[in-house]
């Protein structure tokens, strides 16, 4: 997903990057002479992660000689909107990291290619079922699992037991009692909360039985009494006492993991991407402080967290022989070698099985994550679904803020969906 992690692209070589695209797809004949040039868009943190992608990049075009690879790293908050329109008009990558909330979507558009039965994807069983489902429309598959991750709650073990707490929280009422004690006893703030980002709402919701949209009935759920619930919540965790007040400035994500980084609040609810950076923080010099826990749950009893990651992607109009060297090299960067080797370097989580190695479990926060992925929700395979978080960030961001009531935000983004889900009842 997308998250305030997102990458920091040089715009220079983008640029450069831009019109080299257009000579590796765009239906060409697929005759090639000499090596293929396959363009690869990276949508992964450029400073801590896609260096290691680059790695595993060196390493395939080594056992194979005959393609190389023009890897393209794209800030992640635009390789959405930039992959749209390259590959609605021209210089679209041939392959590219595909947030797993995009995939069903660019399917529908007909921008990618299926993967079954392709070099790409030999063995569908080697990755975990439910990865596979995720990135299919109407019965194919349109990408290679390559990481997944979920939300949890990140804690400070030491602050917890300063303030004589023994364990992580499982609701959010006891979290919010854990804030007050760890500020009272300690001084430091207790948690923090993402203001005006849906995605990091989306526990609030799920641990209240709904979701958005109920996507099987096609019905518009995010205004239901259940949502307006989980949004009470929501608001609740920015006034309490012990937390911190709705930040919605540009730099607020960065605020937060400074903040969790370096011990000035105990707790936040995030993924396992960060986890390379947060061990860099002098509150984690030693790893083992960082607790990981499922997301607290509402009023079901439930934790829920939603399944996120990435897939590896072709697109459907690069020629022939660009393709087949795409598909080649998803396959390779989604092997179990590869995965592993990303693993350990970046903290993720594998896709499949066979690369969760004992080195890979050694890493603390890899094993924490595993743990809790049971929790995972898959988002519904509906292509507009990622589009769902706009109406409602914005909303969201003004309801942290008590400019605008709950109900009246929820049935904005309500109005919203309808005309973005025509089909669909409210």
């Amino acid at each position: 997903m997308r998250r305030g992690s997102a990458a920091f692209a040089l715009v220079a070589a983008l640029t450069v990057s831009l019109a080299a695209c257009g000579s590796s797809g765009s239906g060409s004949s697929g005759a090639a002479s000499g090596p293929v040039t396959i363009t690869y868009w990276d949508t992964s943190n450029a400073t801590n992660e896609a260096p290691n992608y680059q790695a595993v990049v060196t390493k395939f075009e080594a056992a194979n000689p005959d393609i190389k690879v023009n890897f393209v790293n794209v800030p992640f908050d635009q390789a959405q909107d930039k992959l749209q329109t390259a590959m609605g008009s021209k210089g679209a990558p041939d392959v590219f990291r595909s947030d797993v909330g995009w995939t069903a979507a660019f399917a529908k558009s007909g921008f990618l290619t299926p993967l079954d039965g392709t070099p790409a994807l030999p063995q569908p069983s080697a990755y975990q079922p439910s990865l596979i489902k995720q990135a299919q429309y109407q019965g194919k598959t349109y990408g290679v699992p390559l990481v997944t991750d979920t939300l949890g709650l990140l804690y400070n073990k030491a602050l917890f037991a300063k303030a004589g707490i023994a364990s992580a929280p499982t609701s959010w009422d006891e979290l919010k009692a854990d804030a007050a004690t760890i500020k009272d006893k300690t001084g430091v703030d207790g948690f923090e909360m993402r203001a005006g980002d849906s995605y990091y709402a989306l526990p609030l919701f799920f641990g209240e039985g709904t979701d958005l949209v109920d996507a099987a009935n096609k019905k518009i759920t995010v205004n239901s009494p259940a949502a307006a619930k989980a949004v009470a919540t929501y608001q609740s965790l920015f006034t309490a006492p012990g937390t911190v007040k709705a930040d919605v400035t540009t730099d607020s994500y960065a605020h937060m993991m400074d903040a969790f980084n370096n011990g000035k609040v105990a707790a936040i609810i995030n993924g396992p991407w960060e986890i390379t950076n947060i061990y860099q923080g002098s509150a984690f010099t030693d790893h083992g402080n960082l607790g990981i826990a499922p997301v607290p749950a509402g009023s079901t009893g439930k934790p829920g967290a939603p399944t996120g990651g990435h897939n590896i992607a072709v697109f459907a109009g690069s020629d022939a022989a660009h393709q087949a060297a795409a598909e080649k090299f998803a396959a390779f960067m989604t092997s179990a070698d590869s995965e592993a080797f990303i693993a350990q370097k970046n903290s993720t989580l594998p896709t499949r099985p066979d690369a969760f190695t004992a080195d890979v479990k050694a890493n603390p926060g890899i094993a924490g994550f595993q743990q809790i992925l049971n929790v995972a929700q898959p988002r519904p395979a509906l292509p507009e679904y990622s589009s769902l978080f706009t109406s409602l960030s914005t909303n969201l961001g003004k309801i942290a803020q008590n400019q605008q009531g709950i109900q009246s935000g929820l049935d904005a983004s309500a109005q919203d969906y309808a005309k973005l889900l025509p089909d669909f009842t409210k």
